[in-house]
């Protein structure tokens, strides 16, 4: 019987093959060092990235997020839980007169902060990968209603392009 493994994949999972099985072990948060690693963990899966999507633009509702996705229920009850798990979302229940209970999901601050996430995407999606119709969605300001964009800022408050921007390893 021949194994042969393949690990550290940005995915956390490691493939293991055993014969004609594959296996996969997938990491946990506290095993990766990285912070990256550790997101990836968390948010990683795609379906995970277009629920935060759904959230952001307003969406509460477990039938409605399965609706907007088209996702089947057990794959989105999975990916729900996990974002509430590690403190993106917070789970909470409603119900309509007549009705049972049904859960509903809100962004916590913390989820609420991967809206640059879901901005960047975006945007780089807009830029690399565009539609012939345009963008789906822009971004604006509240206050002021002019068009923004992700960036990097430095401490004083300026914008530096991306690649002006040095990733310097810590040792930690």
């Amino acid at each position: 019987m021949q194994v042969t493994a393949q690990a550290g994949c940005l995915t956390g999972e490691c493939q293991v093959r055993v014969g004609t099985i594959d296996i996969v072990a997938t990491k946990t948060v506290d095993d990766w060092k990285c912070s990256v690693g550790r997101s990836i963990t968390v948010l990683g899966e795609r379906w995970t990235i277009l629920i935060l999507r759904e959230a952001l633009l307003g969406t509460t509702r477990f039938a409605d997020f399965e609706r907007y996705l088209g996702l089947p229920p057990d794959r989105l009850a999975d990916r729900l839980a996990t974002l509430v798990e590690y403190g993106v979302m917070t789970k909470e229940s409603y119900q309509e007169p007549g009705q049972r209970r049904r859960p509903s999901y809100h962004l916590t601050p913390a989820g609420r902060e991967l809206h640059l996430l879901i901005g960047v995407l975006q945007q780089w999606g807009d830029k690399n990968l565009p539609r012939p119709e345009g963008p789906t969605v822009v971004r604006k300001a509240g206050r002021t209603g002019r068009p923004v964009h992700v960036a990097f800022i430095d401490d004083l408050g300026y914008e530096v392009p991306a690649d002006d921007v040095v990733t310097i390893p810590t040792g930690n």
